[in-house]
Protein backbone atom coordinates (compact mmCIF):
# COMPACT_ATOMS: atom_id res chain seq x y z
CA UNK A 1 0.00 0.00 0.00
CA UNK A 2 1.12 3.16 -0.98
CA UNK A 3 -0.23 6.90 -0.47
CA UNK A 4 -0.20 9.96 -3.15
CA UNK A 5 -0.44 13.62 -2.56
CA UNK A 6 -3.86 13.81 -2.27
CA UNK A 7 -4.12 11.00 0.93
CA UNK A 8 -1.07 12.91 2.93
CA UNK A 9 -3.37 16.13 2.45
CA UNK A 10 -6.03 14.79 3.63
CA UNK A 11 -4.13 12.89 6.66
CA UNK A 12 -2.83 16.00 7.58
CA UNK A 13 -6.50 17.53 7.29
CA UNK A 14 -8.25 15.05 9.67
CA UNK A 15 -4.96 15.46 11.77
CA UNK A 16 -5.65 19.22 12.11
CA UNK A 17 -1.68 19.32 10.91
CA UNK A 18 -1.22 22.28 8.40
CA UNK A 19 1.05 21.13 5.67
CA UNK A 20 2.61 23.25 3.12
CA UNK A 21 3.43 22.53 -0.76
CA UNK A 22 6.79 21.65 0.02
CA UNK A 23 6.21 19.59 2.76
CA UNK A 24 3.89 17.35 1.21
CA UNK A 25 6.71 15.48 -0.84
CA UNK A 26 8.77 14.20 1.85
CA UNK A 27 5.55 13.37 4.22
CA UNK A 28 4.40 11.13 0.87
CA UNK A 29 8.08 9.39 1.70
CA UNK A 30 7.91 9.05 5.22
CA UNK A 31 4.50 8.10 5.07
CA UNK A 32 5.05 4.98 2.66
CA UNK A 33 8.38 3.91 4.57
CA UNK A 34 6.01 3.63 7.56
CA UNK A 35 3.84 1.51 5.80
CA UNK A 36 6.08 -0.18 4.12
CA UNK A 37 7.49 -1.37 7.93
CA UNK A 38 4.20 -2.52 8.37
CA UNK A 39 3.87 -4.63 5.68
CA UNK A 40 7.32 -6.56 6.59
CA UNK A 41 6.12 -6.80 10.02
CA UNK A 42 3.02 -9.03 8.58
CA UNK A 43 5.60 -11.36 7.40
CA UNK A 44 6.75 -12.31 10.59
CA UNK A 45 5.71 -15.79 11.84
CA UNK A 46 4.31 -15.39 15.43
CA UNK A 47 3.07 -18.77 15.67
CA UNK A 48 3.48 -20.22 18.84
CA UNK A 49 4.94 -16.45 20.56
CA UNK A 50 2.73 -16.05 23.58
CA UNK A 51 1.65 -11.87 24.09
CA UNK A 52 3.49 -10.59 26.35
CA UNK A 53 3.56 -6.62 28.12
CA UNK A 54 7.19 -6.84 29.37
CA UNK A 55 10.84 -8.18 27.87
CA UNK A 56 11.15 -9.86 31.36
CA UNK A 57 8.74 -12.74 32.80
CA UNK A 58 6.53 -11.05 35.46
CA UNK A 59 3.14 -11.07 36.55
CA UNK A 60 1.07 -8.22 36.81
CA UNK A 61 0.14 -6.53 39.72
CA UNK A 62 -3.53 -6.32 40.56
CA UNK A 63 -5.21 -5.29 43.41
CA UNK A 64 -8.79 -6.04 44.16
CA UNK A 65 -11.76 -4.63 42.82
CA UNK A 66 -13.43 -2.96 46.10
CA UNK A 67 -14.71 -0.10 47.03
CA UNK A 68 -12.77 1.91 49.27
CA UNK A 69 -14.06 5.11 50.11
CA UNK A 70 -17.57 5.22 48.46
CA UNK A 71 -20.60 6.35 50.24
CA UNK A 72 -20.37 9.92 49.50
CA UNK A 73 -22.57 10.86 46.69
CA UNK A 74 -23.95 13.89 48.75
CA UNK A 75 -20.17 15.35 49.54
CA UNK A 76 -19.28 14.73 45.68
CA UNK A 77 -22.25 16.85 44.24
CA UNK A 78 -22.16 19.09 46.85
CA UNK A 79 -20.76 22.43 45.18
CA UNK A 80 -22.46 21.73 41.69
CA UNK A 81 -25.08 24.43 40.83
CA UNK A 82 -28.00 21.80 40.21
CA UNK A 83 -28.18 18.29 41.46
CA UNK A 84 -31.25 15.61 42.04
CA UNK A 85 -31.09 13.01 43.72
CA UNK A 86 -27.38 13.13 43.97
CA UNK A 87 -26.87 13.14 40.43
CA UNK A 88 -26.01 16.31 38.17
CA UNK A 89 -28.43 18.67 36.64
CA UNK A 90 -27.05 19.76 32.91
CA UNK A 91 -28.57 22.07 30.76
CA UNK A 92 -30.01 20.25 27.86
CA UNK A 93 -27.94 21.12 24.25
CA UNK A 94 -29.39 18.58 22.07
CA UNK A 95 -32.68 19.08 20.89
Amino acid sequence: MSVDETTVRRIAHLARIAVTDEDVGPLKGELNAILAFVEQLGAVDVEGVEPMTSVTPMRMKKRADVVTDGGRASDVVANAPETEDNYFLVPKVVE
